[in-house]
């Protein structure tokens, strides 16, 4: 598996997955991925497997404290050499899932963070994946106040 920072030739693969993976209300789309990919590229990592981009991380750095919903459509809350890091979406093919893709790159993203000196990662998530996001150090802080996708979201915290 190679890790690699995503670019915007990357766009219709990330796209496809993210449809893939979530229902539509909640899925990032084209435009919103292409925002990403222009503006704030160093916050997206992809997975590949024979070449094919199989899982994705993606969000977005800033000096805000918490994850609002916000950040997933516009560039107002990016900070370039912000103190947190964002994020928006942990997505793998179906056919991949289950089979520590996700983790690999997890691991990858946090020592990226670290690298950067981030106070940490926020990240929101269904009740069901907190134990997933906790063996990596996370904290559940509750529910969110994420309306996103009208889904119930849990904000998750890992502090460096």
């Amino acid at each position: 598996m190679i890790i690699r920072q995503a670019n915007i030739d990357d766009l219709d693969a990330v796209t496809e997955l993210e449809s893939r993976c979530f229902p539509a209300a909640e899925a990032a789309d084209r435009k919103a991925f292409e925002c990403r990919l222009s503006n704030y590229p160093e916050c997206f990592w992809v997975a590949e497997k024979d070449k094919q981009i199989i899982c994705i991380i993606n969000g977005m750095s800033t000096d805000s404290k918490d994850l609002c919903d916000e950040m997933y459509e516009g560039t107002e809350l990016y900070a370039a050499e912000g103190k947190w890091l964002m994020l928006f979406g942990v997505a793998t093919l179906p056919e991949y899932q289950c089979k520590g893709h996700a983790s690999l790159l997890m691991g990858y993203v946090i020592n990226e963070a670290r690298k950067l000196k981030r106070c940490g990662i926020v990240l929101t998530c269904k009740e069901n994946l907190i134990p997933f996001y906790e063996k990596f150090g996370y904290v559940s802080e509750g529910v969110s106040d994420s309306v996103h996708g009208n889904a119930e979201w849990y904000q998750m915290r890992l502090t460096f």
